[in-house]
């Protein structure tokens, strides 16, 4: 991406300005490494083997070209709203209510897996305080952090991020040492695993394809908090360039490191990072990882309640929810859009503590797919404002290289993903699930815009007489 000095226009919403390029480029780093990584790779490489790596690569390309897009955009528009506002501009507003909607309703039903899984976790390392009352208090910590101002919650996901990139880069040097046979307490496996490359040939490699895109969902929220740092053009890119890099470096160094001390089948694929530490011989290695998995999760409840309370104040000051929605604290936070976001969050978590097992895997199941969705309506926005912006001469603080071609890559590459998952009978009921949900969505939006429209009509023929 190259910048021009243009600066981006200040942000009108009233939300403050003070998050840090530091705290948002972290931000962008730790909500693409979570959980997703720590306890969900095994997975990929339990259905391809090594050749887990081609999907991994595969995703990382998408998701790079994704942020590149949003980057072009959040730049020249910082909003709240992001992708909402970006798709509104270039398809309409129920596009445009639609997608925000979506993505909402996908954050606060993760929030509630979130706190019940930190809290499971941290209970099976820590059996002291009961699950119910752990996924309580994450609940109401991490609302108490995003009601005291947005700097506040970017120093969390700060430190946060820090934790999570410092544990993988000590896997990574003990992983190396352990295959270089650096390690006096276990014999090194070599590189003998990658013999047998592809092991379930490419239908394992297209069924990992789908279980590790999701492992990169998150990375988005970057466009939404760029309507609240000190200088959208110059912190967005600077962290779009430093996240890319990194992601790729983490994401494919640690799944290289365990496809090849990991085998297919192995049990330590359940717990990847403390499969390979045992073997390695290090000692409290699982409940250590367990400890990470539990910040990993926390710090996604924190990022997802963030998103999504600024994402339902952006379609309030847009007309698209109800308009207590976007009213703001002294502290310049919503604090209405953080209660209503939150709110959902409580009760799904009691539900799923009543009916264990069937509101949150069901809730789950229509949501799963939105991170495609958005993916997919952001690069196509980013191919009609940019093309507009072009042929009227606008001046852009940051413009994504090999456009129009990489734009469309990524729309194949999506394209992909979604033939794999359509013919996978699992994720195809998933997919299913999420377009009855966007058709939904879409139709309320859609009488919502026409009902708005009636009134002004109706307004401005009575103020003709």
């Amino acid at each position: 991406m190259t910048m021009k000095s243009m600066t981006a226009p200040a942000p009108t919403s009233g939300l403050g300005h003070s998050l840090k390029p530091r705290q948002l480029t972290m931000m962008g780093l730790g909500s693409a490494i979570g959980a997703g990584l720590f306890l969900g790779s095994g997975a990929g490489v339990q259905a391809a083997g090594p050749a887990v790596l081609i999907s991994y690569l595969v995703a990382g390309t998408l998701i790079i070209l994704v942020m590149w897009a949003l980057g072009e955009m959040a730049a020249a528009n910082p909003n709240s709203g992001a992708f909402s506002v970006y798709a509104e501009k270039a398809l309409g507003k129920t596009a445009g209510g639609t997608i925000g909607w979506l993505w909402w309703l996908q954050l606060v039903v993760v929030i509630a897996a979130e706190a019940l899984g930190a809290a499971g976790l941290l209970f099976s390392v820590w059996p002291v305080v009961p699950v119910w009352a752990l996924a309580l208090i994450f609940m109401v910590v991490f609302t108490g952090i995003n009601l005291v101002g947005v700097r506040n919650f970017g120093e969390f996901e700060f430190w946060f991020a820090i934790l999570k990139v410092a544990a993988i880069v000590i896997f990574l040097l003990i992983g190396a040492a352990l295959l270089l046979g650096l390690l006096p307490s276990a014999p090194s496996p070599g590189l003998s695993a990658f013999g047998d490359f592809a092991p379930n040939g490419i239908g394992g490699i297209a069924a990992a394809l789908f279980v590790v895109i999701f492992a990169f969902g998150g990375t988005e929220i970057v466009s939404v908090a760029a309507a609240e740092t000190e200088d959208p053009a110059h912190s967005v890119g600077k962290a779009i360039r430093t996240v890319v890099w990194r992601i790729l470096v983490f994401y494919i160094g640690s799944v290289f490191v365990i496809a090849a001390i990991l085998p297919v089948g192995s049990e330590g694929l359940k717990s990847p990072f403390a499969g390979v530490l045992d073997l390695a011989g290090i000692p409290g290695a699982g409940a250590a990882i367990t400890l990470v998995a539990v910040v990993a999760l926390l710090s996604a409840l924190n990022a997802n309640l963030y998103g999504a309370s600024r994402m339902v104040f952006s379609l309030s000051r847009r007309g698209e929810a109800p308009r207590f929605l976007s009213r703001l604290s002294p502290a310049k936070v919503p604090v209405a859009a953080v209660g209503v976001s939150v709110a959902f969050g409580f009760i799904a978590t009691v539900l799923e503590l009543l009916f264990p097992d069937l509101v949150l895997p069901a809730l789950l199941n229509l949501v799963g797919s939105t991170c495609l969705v958005v993916w997919g309506i952001a690069l196509v926005s980013q191919l009609i404002l940019r093309r507009r912006a072009d042929r009227e001469g606008t001046e852009l603080p940051l413009r994504m290289k090999g456009f129009p071609v990489l734009t469309i890559v990524g729309l194949v590459l999506l394209g992909i993903i979604f033939a794999v998952g359509f013919a996978n009978p699992e994720s195809a009921g998933q997919l299913f699930g999420t377009a009855a949900l966007i058709l939904v969505i879409a139709l309320g939006c859609y009488l919502n815009a026409r009902s708005k429209a009636g009134k002004a009509r109706a307004e401005e023929t009575d103020g003709a007489v």
